[in-house]
């Protein structure tokens, strides 16, 4: 029997349920379901989805995960809306969220926040994330503090071992 991984973007349902589906070409219905599926996609490495769900006037050139270090480990979505006409759904949206990782070669790994509200815009038919005010910060978890992987455990209990 093969195991069900969870969704990385921490809804608690699987990941072919949740962002899978929409990394399989599902449209998202929101753009907290695209902040999330996009979260997932960074957590899984999935640079085509990247880009595909990326506003083609704002994304990148070049976008390498391969050399990226960085593990991608909780979500949390602070606020999230979208504009709205007369009661229609909207064409754009948007997502504050804080996204927690670490940084750097194994057993020197460093903690971090990334903190955003990112814009999100209705393209072809479907939701694209356009731009974001990005804030990064340094964690640096005490033995007894709360894991910030969001296990709910103590860091020395954790990670932190």
């Amino acid at each position: 029997m093969t195991p069900v991984m969870p969704c990385p973007c921490g809804s608690g349902e699987s990941l072919a349920e949740c962002c899978g589906a929409i990394h399989q070409g599902q449209p998202a219905a929101s753009p907290q379901a695209l902040m999330r599926s996009r979260f997932s996609a960074f957590a899984l490495g999935l640079h085509d989805y990247l880009v595909h769900s990326w506003h083609p006037d704002t994304c990148p050139a070049s976008l390498d995960l391969e050399q990226d270090t960085t593990r991608w480990v909780c979500l949390d979505i602070l606020d999230h809306g979208e504009s709205s006409d007369e009661g229609k759904s909207g064409n754009e949206g948007w997502v504050h969220f804080r996204a927690t990782f670490q940084e750097g070669p194994p057993g020197r790994r460093r903690w971090g926040v990334l903190e955003e509200r990112s814009r999100f815009v209705r393209f072809e038919g479907r939701w694209v994330y356009v731009e974001g005010e990005p804030n990064v910060t340094r964690l640096k978890p005490g033995r007894n503090d709360a894991c910030p992987c969001g296990s709910g455990k103590k860091f020395k209990s954790c990670c932190g071992r």
